[in-house]
């Protein structure tokens, strides 16, 4: 299963990077200013940064409770995007 939420937000490489940093020590990550991707338990998280945008792209592994994935990475950006408020995570399965 997949899930894609765009979310508006100026800070986009700043919150890409962060997470991407913040996970590194217990999963495989890889990252740019402009495209993140980490392995994690549930699936992999594709991030991709534009200067308006943060495109989370949610690929889950077979199983994968989808609901519990969206809400622990939305969860962990919105802890970095503090300073902004609350950001939005319209997530759109296929």
């Amino acid at each position: 299963m997949r899930s894609q939420a765009v979310v508006q937000t100026e800070h986009a490489s700043k919150y890409l990077t962060q997470l991407c940093k913040h996970w590194a020590h217990k999963f495989e990550v890889s990252f740019d200013p402009v495209l993140g991707r980490i392995a994690l338990p549930m699936g992999t998280c594709t991030l991709t940064a534009t200067p308006a945008l943060l495109q989370v792209d949610l690929d889950g592994d077979e199983g994968a409770d989808m609901s519990r994935f969206e809400d622990v990475v939305a969860d962990h950006v919105n802890r970095f995007a503090h300073r902004e408020g609350e950001l939005t995570f319209p997530w759109v399965r296929s």
